[in-house]
């Protein structure tokens, strides 16, 4: 069983993009098994230009004109041969069994189709304070002990982005997926845009559910996501808390799930109101608390829109 290793990257930091390919070049799994396949995504200087990946047998450079992390993953995916694929950021670091703990995995779980790692945030300068509650947005979380579901609804197997593990089956089920989806593209993170658009990974899980197998996450695969000072300023997390409202009420609309808010998001909704009345939060976490109400609103009226369209059976999406 092989693994391809799929890196996606848009005009990447130099020294973390380093480190990134340093960590795959210490794993412990023989190079032989694995290949390397790192996509450029329209970055301004080609990133071929400034890396070198013949220390490994397999390793290539592909470009990616096409701006946003689903065409990147449409050219990882579309060339890789490997039976198991792993998704890597320009900015993960792979603990150096990683490789080879996937690779086991993969082989005693065959009923899962895709599974994660625990991520655990290694800071470029130290998080204020009020930032405490919002650490999830940065994609970081500490995965206690092996868990596994076939459920669509809720997170708690849903493997994060970062070293993302999958069969080429639900690779190749996801690409033809996307193709005949019109609305897809919503769930597309392009570049440095003013909304933080996402759940392209969640989508990526539920067609481990199509396919009739179980998403996964691992306690024995560890990461360490490079977090520059940029991602933690409030302008970073208001960018975040609208588009990633608005992205996941797309993403429930486009894969047929209720738009309904929980009963606990109700109460939660509740309970900032009684804070921001009373001013027991900081001013930060009610502005983006605010941020979140909007990305609601706006994505309702959007899953809505897509909703009617698709029953009048209206073109939804770009011409």
């Amino acid at each position: 069983m092989q693994i391809s290793v799929v890196i996606c990257t848009y005009n990447p930091r130099e020294k973390y993009l380093a480190r990134v390919l340093e960590a795959l070049r210490n794993q412990t799994l023989p190079m032989e098994k694995w290949e390397l396949i790192l996509v450029d995504n329209a970055s301004t200087i080609r990133v071929a230009e400034g890396v070198d990946l013949s220390w490994h047998p397999q390793g290539k450079i592909l470009r990616e004109d096409k701006l946003g992390k689903m065409h990147a993953w449409f050219k990882g995916i579309s060339e890789a041969k490997g039976d198991i694929l792993v998704f890597v950021d320009d900015d993960n670091v792979l603990e150096s069994n990683y490789l080879e703990e996937a690779q086991a995995i993969g082989d005693q779980w065959p009923f899962i189709g895709a599974w994660g790692a625990s991520v655990k945030p290694e800071f470029e300068s130290t998080p204020p304070p009020w930032m405490k509650e919002q650490m999830w947005r940065l994609s970081v979380e500490e995965v206690k002990e092996d868990v596994w579901s076939n459920l669509r609804e809720g997170f708690e197997t849903k493997p994060l982005g970062a070293g993302m593990c999958v069969r080429k089956k639900v690779a190749a089920h996801y690409l033809e997926w996307c193709r005949t989806s019109a609305m897809s593209y919503v769930l597309d993170r392009k570049g440095e845009g003013d909304l933080i658009t996402g759940y392209g990974e969640m989508n990526l899980s539920l067609c481990a559910i199509d396919l009739g197998l179980g998403t996964a996450k691992s306690a024995r695969l560890r990461v360490t996501h490079l977090i520059p000072s940029s991602r933690l300023t409030l302008d970073y997390l208001l960018r975040h808390a609208e588009g990633d409202a608005v992205s996941l009420l797309m993403f429930r609309a486009i894969r047929g799930l209720p738009l309904r808010e929980s009963r606990q998001s109700l109460l939660k909704t509740i309970k900032w109101h009684i804070y921001k009345a009373l001013s027991r939060q900081p001013r930060e976490m009610l502005e983006i608390h605010d941020a979140h109400l909007r990305g609601v609103r706006k994505g309702l009226q959007m899953a809505r829109d897509y909703l009617e369209k698709r029953q009048s059976n209206d073109p939804v999406g770009p011409a």
